[in-house]
């Protein structure tokens, strides 16, 4: 009979994490309620009287018109006046999979500022996706807004609008797209079944557009989107993405079936040690995997296979992937750019996988060991704690939260004087200034979680031009609020 224990290692990284556990020292509700309330620093468009991080105001209120198309609203991806269609639909598809794995563990408000986060969103995807067959997929010239450093009440830059249709297709943003709006209606069929109805008509659609017109967008539109988000893994992951969600959001046997046919010519056990605005494979399969776990759906097995080795490459001391390593202080890390991209992501899958398997009463095995769901959530509270502070640099990397934290975020509109401090107009390159200062940014953009270490040795210059370490961006909270919704409602697992 195979060896069941788990390796000396895996206990003993699991162990401290449960001596540090045990102590429960962070407010998981706080980090919650702020990163949900970043999120509304990140809002473009006319602002609701509601808004509660007041130094913002309105912006891009003309976006589209060029085009004869309303685009306003939506969200800046990061710390520059961008809207990036691929980076939006992926935040806009795992703010909804926190809401439905994590939503009844959220209270009152906190569900209902999540909700009004997503809607923000799918308000503006609507918009995006209203004429068939065709996809807006990104409002202003990238390369102009980085040569500024301005507010996004003050942008001058051109607001040039991009699109793939037809004859220039992108299955990847597409099938991101449709993932968002399903997963969305999902979140909104008992909310509000008109809206959510509207949002899985529109995610069929594009779907259909999608897998129709297949091709990358990144080749139709390549000297616009890269090198910003140009998709490195090509768009056959994104087409099972769409179809899982839409089985999800639809539970139509076409879409099971489409799943089935289409898992090797698409690749699902493809690249299972990445999950992001870019790769979906690993979301593939711990999404599909759920219904073999509830006994639901046999055949579809091998993705919980797939799965399966996924999560066992993510566990300190059973991992021997070389994409996979853990800093001296505890940080999961891969090489790039906004490391915590990658931290939270991969522990929502680690979290959303280790309750799949409690309600299954099962394990994950790996090789000759198994893990427990306990044991992958521990992996998963001890990067969400490493974030919250619990690190070599004492630091909170999230901002607001904690005694200390990044206070030199790469951020314009955050590190500007806001319109009430400054209301005359600040140009392209007078906000040079700001980005050079070595001061605090004036504004404070509470919840904002930065890219992080970099490298592995756990440091951090809080330097507002690293922007890869100091940027934060909607998809790195996004994952982060299921996360913290969880351990908010269970402190001490």
């Amino acid at each position: 009979m195979a060896n069941r224990s788990p390796p000396a290692t895996f206990l003993l990284f699991f162990a401290a994490v449960a001596c540090a556990a045990a102590a429960a020292r962070h407010n998981y509700s706080d980090a919650l309620y702020k990163s949900i309330l970043f999120f509304e620093g990140q809002r473009s468009g006319r602002l609701p009287p509601s808004q509660r991080i007041s130094w913002r105001r309105d912006s891009a209120l003309h976006d589209g018109a060029s085009v004869g198309v309303d685009l306003t609203g939506g969200y800046y991806d990061a710390g520059d006046n961008i809207k990036f269609g691929f980076p939006m639909a992926f935040t806009t598809t795992l703010l909804s999979w926190s809401v439905i794995d994590f939503g009844h563990t959220m209270t009152p408000n906190h569900l209902s500022d999540a909700i009004t986060a997503i809607r923000w969103a799918t308000d503006y995807l609507l918009k995006a996706t209203s004429i068939p067959n065709t996809l807006y997929v990104q409002v202003g010239n990238a390369f102009r807004d980085h040569s500024c450093w301005e507010r996004p009440e003050d942008m001058d830059t051109p607001r040039t609008v991009y699109k793939v249709d037809a004859s220039n297709p992108g299955s990847d943003v597409a099938g991101e797209t449709a993932a968002a709006l399903a997963a969305a209606a999902v979140v909104f069929r008992l909310r509000d079944p008109d809206y959510s109805d509207r949002l899985l008509q529109r995610a069929v659609r594009v779907f259909d557009f999608a897998d129709q017109y297949r091709g990358a967008y990144s080749s139709s539109l390549h000297n616009v989107v890269c090198p910003c988000y140009c998709d490195f893994s090509g768009y056959k992951d994104e087409l099972l993405w769409g179809a899982a969600w839409l089985h999800k959001a639809t539970r139509r046997r076409e879409y099971r079936e489409y799943i089935k046919r289409n898992e090797e010519v698409l690749g699902a056990s493809d690249t299972k040690h990445e999950f992001g605005w870019d790769n979906k494979h690993a979301g593939v399969n711990v999404l599909i995997s759920k219904e073999v776990l509830m006994g639901k759906d046999d055949y579809l097995r091998s993705f919980k296979e797939n799965a399966d080795d996924f999560i066992c490459s993510l566990l300190p001391g059973v991992s021997s992937h070389p994409e996979i390593q853990y800093s001296p202080g505890g940080l999961l890390f891969k090489t790039g750019g906004s490391n915590m991209q990658h931290v939270t992501s991969l522990s929502f899958l680690l979290l959303a996988y280790s309750n799949y398997l409690s309600h299954a009463n099962s394990h994950v095995p790996c090789g000759a060991s198994s893990a427990s769901p306990a044991e992958l959530r521990m992996a998963a509270k001890r990067q969400v704690d490493y974030i919250l502070g619990d690190n070599p640099m004492g630091i909170s990397y999230m901002v607001g939260y904690g005694n200390r934290y990044p206070q030199h975020i790469h951020h314009r509109a955050s590190s500007l004087p806001s319109l009430e401090a400054h209301p005359s107009r600040i140009g392209c390159k007078a906000g040079g200034a700001y980005y050079l200062s070595p001061k605090p940014n004036p504004n404070l953009l509470i919840g904002a979680v930065v890219g992080g270490p970099t490298n592995i040795s756990d440091k951090f210059p809080d330097a507002r031009p690293i922007f890869q370490q100091s940027e934060p961006t909607t998809y790195i909270n996004a994952p982060l609020v299921g996360l913290l919704a969880y351990f908010s409602a269970h402190p001490y697992d």
